[in-house]
């Protein structure tokens, strides 16, 4: 006999029998409930992957290096150029043999604040628009611009040249008279007559450029109360740092870690300097005093060589190669450094392989594609990629940067197509080893000193997990960096921008 009252429900009596009664089951009909709760659910306990490795960071890992630092900036000089040349100059007005030479316009004059072109040198004037028409000058006499540091013999805020060609008595037609900014010349040598003295001869002190970058601090923090620690909850996950296994609430803590580490990439590609006589306005800050840091980006626009438009609409193999070749007459320019990586999203990077493709010898017979794969048999399987490649007297090693094409990065914007890195270094001198090393053009620097080391902080506060260091009902993971990029010789990167 069925049991009523006390404990059970009016609608639930239990029976003595498991058979199912109108009596004895819970109704999923009554409004409050659904016929789907009968059922437990059917619980994966497995995270689905559907975004792949989601972490960006590497590339600067893959290309330089990390050395300590221990003061707020990183000063470093790079040579100049060796031989003395000048680009947009103009003849004087109403003259035909004196040139008019502005500091601003030097391509390389030893460092020093006055025209460092001597009487007797020898020059090739170039028209600035081709560099077709050229004419062979020696230098007659030499005015230095009389408001370079309060001497000087000039009249005017420029230096002056008188030349005298020595093919015939005029100026080359297409030289004269050509305007503002219209010739380029440098020096190759120098002419003196017998028995002469090198009174009027100048020295040229060499000199350098100096450079400088700041690091900045990168936080992060992850946070849970002690009542959600206490609720277990377990699922099974893949990390994109290798491990497995099964992660309670510290998976959100585990996530953290991974962004705060692409952070600490990102901000160094990234990074800008604030403005001289600027002053960002942090309306909730009661003191601000940010500086920013030079990324790479900024580095290479600034210093560097920027190419818009790579291939274009073009055919591949057409415009592509050509505008390639143009790189390459750059690069010759700059330090001509053999050995390059390039770091290209994926619309640039498939350029690149239709470029190569179509230089194959093969690619208008009926060999199309290149094999590559499986000893190069053409029925067992196709390559269409190319890893790397070799054009003129350079080398350069290809891969796709997935910063440029994740869809929460850059992949949001076209306006970054690649860069292209040389794999050299520069020796300098360590003041931390008291020695000379060579480093990699491109290299972080991190604060850390004998008794403070932030290249990487984490630590954990409040009265959960373990850590009892303030009476917060929490706990509280803390990620900390202070750190900043150095990019050498930025002259021999190349960034490839949309337009």
């Amino acid at each position: 006999m069925g049991l009523s009252g006390g404990a059970f429900p009016a609608s639930l009596i239990p029976a003595q029998k498991k058979m199912a009664l109108q009596d004895n089951y819970l109704n999923f009909a009554d409004g409050t409930s659904d016929w789907s709760q009968q059922y437990l659910p059917e619980l994966y306990e497995q995270e689905v992957e559907r975004y792949g490795n989601r972490t960006l960071s590497g590339f600067l890992r893959m290309v330089g290096a990390e050395m300590p630092m221990t003061s707020d900036q990183v000063i470093w000089s790079e040579q100049n150029r060796l031989h003395v040349s000048y680009n947009q100059v103009q003849w004087k007005s109403g003259t035909t043999f004196e040139i008019q030479l502005d500091e601003a316009n030097a391509v390389a004059d030893g460092g020093n604040n006055t025209v460092a072109i001597k009487a007797n040198q020898t020059l090739l004037i170039a028209d600035n628009a081709t560099g077709l028409i050229t004419q062979k000058v020696i230098v007659s006499t030499v005015t230095q611009p009389i408001d370079v540091g309060g001497v000087g013999t000039g009249t005017g805020t420029k230096a002056e040249i008188v030349v005298v060609p020595y093919d015939k008595a005029t100026i080359t037609t297409g030289l004269q008279n050509t305007g503002v900014d219209a010739l380029n010349l440098f020096v190759y040598g120098s002419e003196f007559e017998k028995g002469s003295d090198d009174a009027s001869m100048t020295s040229i002190e060499p000199g350098f450029t100096e450079f400088n970058n700041s690091p900045i601090i990168i936080r992060d923090k992850y946070r849970v109360n002690g009542s959600d620690a206490a609720q277990i909850g377990w699922i099974e996950v893949s990390t994109e740092d290798g491990t497995s296994g099964y992660l309670w609430y510290l998976k959100a803590e585990s996530e953290t870690r991974l962004r705060f580490e692409d952070y600490m990439e990102m901000a160094l590609v990234e990074g800008e300097k604030v403005a001289t006589g600027y002053a960002p306005v942090m309306p909730n800050a009661t003191a601000v005093n940010l500086k920013g840091t030079q990324g790479l980006f900024d580095a290479i626009e600034t210093r560097g060589n920027v190419y818009s438009g790579f291939a274009g609409a073009a055919a591949p193999g057409s415009g592509a190669m050509g505008d390639f070749d143009a790189i390459l007459k750059q690069l010759d320019k700059q330090g001509a450094i053999e050995e390059n990586m390039l770091f290209l999203s994926r619309a640039t990077a498939l350029d690149f392989d239709d470029m190569i493709a179509a230089m194959n010898g093969g690619f208008a017979s009926t060999q199309a594609a290149s094999y590559g794969l499986f000893d190069n048999e053409a029925e067992m399987a196709l390559n269409f990629g190319f890893t790397g490649f070799r054009r003129g007297s350079y080398d350069f090693y290809k891969t796709d940067w997935k910063y440029l094409n994740d869809a929460s990065t850059r992949g949001l914007s076209n306006a970054i197509d690649g860069v292209m890195i040389p794999a050299g270094t520069s020796t300098v001198y360590d003041q931390m080893l008291g020695s000379n090393i060579r480093r990699p053009f491109l290299h972080v620097r991190y604060r850390a000193s004998e008794t403070e080391d932030r290249r990487y902080k984490n630590w954990i506060t409040g009265s959960v997990g373990g850590a009892y260091t303030d009476g917060s009902d929490s706990m509280s993971v803390h990620f900390l960096t202070e750190r900043c990029l150095v990019t050498q010789a930025a002259n021999n990167f190349v960034l490839f921008k949309t337009v």
